[in-house]
């Protein structure tokens, strides 16, 4: 029997804090899913049948039974979009991409600066750079048709685990577990889990391959539809939820304590300085970001060297340079902090970039960092 389990008989209903503070940060309790409660996956079906969600990219549990099949590069194309972004801002940009390149090989086929000026909003400009390759190696080696399991997606570029098993169970209904973000809340709270989702992946992947069914793309997009709708992040409807009869923390009226959070570690900070020229006619000077790296291959103003001190501004050209303000930009492991100035300036002795109208600096694969330096600059 796992400690909280222990703890919940000796008394009553789990409390989170005491189990934690029992233990060190390296010594963390034996996870309660040695004999995990399976899920009931004809409920959940039964539910997904009559609730599932109306996306660009699936296909419906009635038009299944029908013998429609979706189409791996819709499913893959929306799973790489939905990294770290919600559905609501990805359907503009999914219906943008498959207007423009309706099928893996036009995709393929498409200019890298075409697909990272399309993706710009999104974030994350690596997978973009990582679509576009993948695309290629789809065609190249696959003549255009998406391999049918989990381990052969995974020879492609920017296919990890997660999105490799998304494709697979939603298109060849692989039975295998696709564990998400929204899965992994659900789950925490299924099985009331003591410790964050982060240490537990394993078990709770485990968990959920036990209970995958034969229809297991509709059984994976059902349980994501459970976390987006139900067993949403500040709310749980666990009166209407088909897992609620067997779920621990619903049972136990403490949904909302789990996941467990884990420690944040605090972000380094990163300071620079961006440098916005405009010449005689207002054009803005832009150049593209190296080829490797942060933002690669992406477009910017110039900048400074980032680092942890703001160093003395060493200006790109002589002119008359105001300083406009500060903006700051969160990435994944750092925060950056960049003094922005602006001039006019000559267009003599700038080397690699080019001018770009002001109307025209929407169409361009700014990351939303530099538009914001643009936007402090006056430009919006």
């Amino acid at each position: 029997m796992g400690v909280v389990f222990i703890f919940r008989l000796l008394n009553g209903p789990p409390c989170v804090a005491p189990l934690v503070c029992l233990h060190s940060k390296n010594e963390l309790p034996q996870l309660p899913l040695s004999d995990p409660p399976p899920i009931d996956a004809g409920a959940v079906l039964d539910w997904y049948d009559l609730h599932a969600r109306d996306l660009p990219w699936r296909v419906s549990p009635a038009d299944r039974k029908r013998g429609i099949r979706p189409d791996p590069y819709r499913v893959w194309l929306s799973e790489v979009m939905l990294q770290q972004t919600t559905v609501a801002a990805v359907k503009a940009y999914f219906l943008r991409f498959t207007s423009l390149w309706p099928r893996v090989e036009d995709l393929a086929a498409a200019p890298l600066d075409s697909v990272l000026r399309e993706w710009a909003g999104l974030g994350y400009y690596a997978r973009a750079r990582n679509l576009h390759a993948c695309a290629q190696a789809v065609v190249r080696d696959h003549a255009g048709i998406f391999p049918p399991s989990s381990a052969a997606l995974q020879a492609l570029p920017g296919i990890g685990a997660y999105t490799s098993a998304a494709i697979a169970a939603i298109c060849f209904d692989e039975p295998v577990a696709v564990l998400d973000g929204n899965l992994d809340r659900v789950l925490a709270r299924y099985h009331a889990l003591p410790v964050p989702v982060r240490d537990a992946k394993e078990e709770l992947r485990a968990a959920l391959q036990a209970s995958v069914p034969r229809r297991a793309g509709d059984f994976a997009q059902a349980m994501m539809d459970l976390g987006a709708t139900i067993c949403a992040p500040r709310s749980a409807s666990c009166l209407i939820c088909p897992l609620q009869p067997d779920c621990i923390a619903s049972r136990d009226g403490t949904p909302l304590l789990y996941p467990i959070k884990p420690e944040k570690a605090a972000k380094p900070v990163r300071r620079g300085h961006a440098f916005v020229m405009e010449d005689e006619g207002g054009d803005v000077y832009l150049q593209s970001r190296p080829p490797k790296g942060l933002l690669a291959g992406m477009t910017e103003v110039p900048t400074s060297e980032w680092g942890p001190e703001l160093a003395a501004v060493a200006y790109p050209l002589a002119a008359e340079w105001r300083h406009r303000g500060q903006v700051v930009h969160v990435f994944t492991h750092f925060r950056l902090e960049l003094d922005v100035w602006s001039a006019r300036v000559a267009p003599d002795g700038l080397d690699g970039g080019w001018w770009s109208e002001p109307k025209s600096l929407a169409g361009e694969a700014l990351p939303t960092l530099f538009r914001k330096v643009l936007a402090q600059a006056g430009f919006s």
